[in-house]
């Protein structure tokens, strides 16, 4: 039994990251030369990371339970 990658998922959090917007919260997050933009960006680039993870997380979860039943099914 082998278990597909995310690739649906993961390609989207990278096209998230990439956007302008995502690459402009990621500078502020952690580049930026004023606290108080570091401060603020930080918690809603770790929260958004977070979210990106989840996704990808239940994209593996569904994709290991389908092709666990797809084996099952095919051997009865």
């Amino acid at each position: 039994m082998r278990t597909r990658w995310p690739w649906i998922a993961m390609l989207l959090s990278i096209i998230v990251l990439v956007s302008p917007i995502g690459t402009e919260v990621l500078h502020d997050a952690f580049f930026s030369s004023e606290q108080l933009s570091r401060s603020i960006a930080q918690p809603i680039a770790f929260i958004g990371l977070a979210i990106l993870i989840s996704i990808c997380l239940i994209e593996w979860l569904i994709r290991s339970i389908v092709s666990k039943r797809r084996a099952r099914g095919a051997m009865v």
